[in-house]
């Protein structure tokens, strides 16, 4: 593969990108990570606050529109994946590794179409593959400085979701056990990366202790926590979906690579093939141990796949390499199946069997239609105890108050209803018990739909804002 031909590809999946950024309908973690970035703060009850300041800044450039909520994302990847092939040149140079293992990973359905969609997931794999650059040139050059730049992209990788702290970790078992890097334990330099890393996340750690802690209590309680499912389903699940979203042969090669690189490392003393192993076996195996008692959603490994990407372009021998160019045509392939059948629809397929119906379909219309029926039962706003459904409303109705209702929302800075305001609730039928809200009383139902097959049925609830005390309501951001 040429550098040439690796660039101009690049450059037309970035467009595809782009082009099925706008075209799609924003999920409802889209729409509320919008309103996060009508809201900046330091943290947020889910997540810390990158993605939010990747929507504002994209928002502010292409307008509250899908593109503006994803526009970064796409242009990120992109960079990433320039680093990515960088890094595997600097580490193996020659062989033609970097641009190989950012083909495999661009052809991941994890990488490839997940990085249209705006989530934390996104500017965490950036910075991540950032990061694995600055360790490169740390190894290229033997120069302390870019530690400094590790320390930064890390921190930036923390900002993004907290399993970010994986790449510390995979690095710190890299200097314990390759005899080689543990001098930098007596350099400034080093240290003052972990500093900088640590700097650069002291907001988060701030907006936490002034929160109690919330965040880190909702994500660090998930570490460990007991399912209602056996092992052997939780294992499968996990094995079975990354096999999916990684697409089959990427995946193996990615395994076979992996452990390939793991034995590079023992026998022959690869210190850059031991770089990719720490960084993919730990956090590999902690997933592993995560599922033996709880499910791993789907997303939660996509961290493995940059450096298991350029472990098996890195470290396969000619048999397995001839599996590249079909690994890459079936991922991309897949990638350009699941973004037309997401905008446009051409296989009538139901809930159950497509994904992106259930998420992403008939938000605009189901907006519409409530709005109709608010104007018509003479109410003031819109609510929802879904922080999904609520910052949909938002996000596709201009100049019509949206109330969100929930603990969730206590942790923002918004203002409050008006006592005595009459509004209507929205609320999936697939909740179950009474609403939050008190006194709400039914009047009708909506459907959301895509073509005439329904997504998911909502029940109406006229309601009033209370005067004293009840759950937590907020009125959310409305679109510029």
């Amino acid at each position: 593969m040429s550098r040439r031909s690796w660039l101009i590809a690049l450059l037309g999946l970035t467009l595809l990108r782009l082009l099925a950024a706008a075209f799609l309908p924003p999920a409802p973690d889209e729409a509320y990570y919008w309103v996060w970035g009508r809201a900046l703060a330091p943290g947020y009850y889910d997540h810390p606050p990158m993605v939010a300041l990747w929507t504002a800044l994209g928002s502010l450039l292409a307008g509250d529109t899908p593109l503006g909520l994803r526009l970064l994302g796409p242009l990120g990847v992109a960079v990433a994946s320039v680093l990515l092939a960088r890094a595997g040149d600097l580490l193996f140079p020659g062989r033609q590794v970097g641009p190989w293992g950012a083909a495999l990973l661009n052809a991941t359905l994890l990488f490839g179409a997940g990085s249209v969609l705006m989530t934390p997931d996104t500017p965490l794999l950036v910075f991540w593959c950032a990061a694995i650059w600055a360790l490169a040139k740390l190894r290229a050059s033997g120069e302390g400085r870019w530690w400094l730049a590790f320390g930064l992209l890390a921190g930036c990788a923390l900002l993004s979701k907290y399993t970010a702290v994986l790449l510390g970790a995979g690095v710190l078992i890299w200097l314990l056990v390759e005899p080689g890097m543990r001098s930098w334990f007596g350099r400034w330099q080093l240290w003052a990366g972990g500093a900088l890393a640590l700097l650069v996340f002291t907001p988060v750690i701030l907006w936490n202790a002034s929160h109690g802690w919330a965040s880190f209590a909702k994500q660090g309680g998930r570490a460990g926590s007991a399912g209602t499912g056996s092992s052997w389903r939780y294992l499968a699940e996990l094995i079975g979906g990354q096999a999916g979203l990684a697409t089959p042969i990427v995946f193996l090669l990615c395994i076979a690579g992996t452990a390939a690189a793991c034995s590079a490392w023992y026998r022959r003393r690869d210190a850059n093939a031991g770089l990719l192993a720490a960084l993919t076996l730990p956090a590999a195996a902690l997933f592993v141990w995560q599922a033996t008692g709880s499910r791993v959603q789907g997303n939660w490994p996509a961290i493995l796949y940059p450096t298991a990407c350029l472990a098996a372009a890195a470290c396969l021998g000619t048999r397995w390499l001839r599996w590249r160019r079909p690994a890459v045509a079936l991922g991309l392939g897949l990638t350009v199946l699941v973004l037309v059948q997401a905008a446009f629809a051409p296989l009538p397929l139901p809930r159950r069997s497509d994904p992106t119906l259930a998420r992403l379909a008939g938000w605009a219309e189901l907006a519409e239609e409530a709005e109709r029926a608010r104007r018509g039962a003479g109410a003031a706003f819109l609510a929802a105890e879904e922080y999904g459904l609520a910052s949909e409303l938002a996000l596709h109705l201009s100049g019509v108050p949206v109330i969100a209702v929930g603990d969730r929302w206590d942790l923002f800075d918004l203002p409050a209803p008006v006592p005595g305001e009459q509004g209507l609730l929205l609320r999936s039928l697939r909740r179950d018990g009474p609403p939050l809200w008190p006194g709400a009383e039914a009047v009708g139902e909506v459907v959301r739909s895509r073509k005439g097959i329904p997504a998911e049925g909502y029940r109406l609830y006229r309601v009033v804002v209370p005067a004293g005390p009840g759950p937590d309501m907020v009125v959310l951001p409305q679109r510029r």
